[in-house]
């Protein structure tokens, strides 16, 4: 029995609808933090959040870090779903596939919890730091991708 960590398999192709739900996560706590939020029209949740005397300010700045790190995330998820599809079509192996893959959502998850709790410069340096972390898993996998591709073809089939 393929244990879950068997990184002969290759499982990054599931880290791409997983780094969607990473980034879809700060915006359901948003909504649940609070009875401001309007479904019928949700973009307007941040201007109506201001008004809404019922919330304390702790929880509004934390409802606003939780919406930043949901647009964060979709941001970066472009980049990262296709440097997964450049790993898999270049045929890296399944074992640095499911590694930089793998990293790269749990920096992602670091980066929303720092990001929504973060009150202090020291602990925005630090979800810059896992910021910055994803990127580089994003970044090898495109390196290791184009140094593979520089010596064969392209695995289409």
């Amino acid at each position: 029995m393929a244990s879950l960590f068997d990184t002969t398999r290759n499982f990054s192709l599931y880290t791409i609808p997983a780094a969607w739900a990473i980034a879809f996560a700060p915006h359901v706590y948003a909504t649940t933090a609070s009875k401001s939020f309007d479904p019928t029209c949700p973009r307007t949740y941040a201007k109506y959040l201001e008004k809404d005397v019922s919330i304390d300010q702790a929880t509004k700045d934390r409802i606003v870090r939780a919406e930043g790190a949901q647009t964060n995330g979709f941001e970066n998820l472009g980049l990262f779903a296709t440097a997964v599809l450049a790993g898999n079509l270049a045929g890296l192996e399944a074992k640095t596939l499911n590694m930089l893959s793998g990293s790269y959502l749990l920096s992602r998850v670091l980066y929303n919890v720092i990001y929504i709790n973060n009150t202090t410069e020291g602990m925005a340096n630090l979800r810059s730091g896992a910021f910055f972390a994803g990127l580089g898993m994003i970044t090898t996998l495109f390196i290791k991708a184009g140094n593979m591709l520089r010596e064969k073809p392209a695995n289409l089939l």
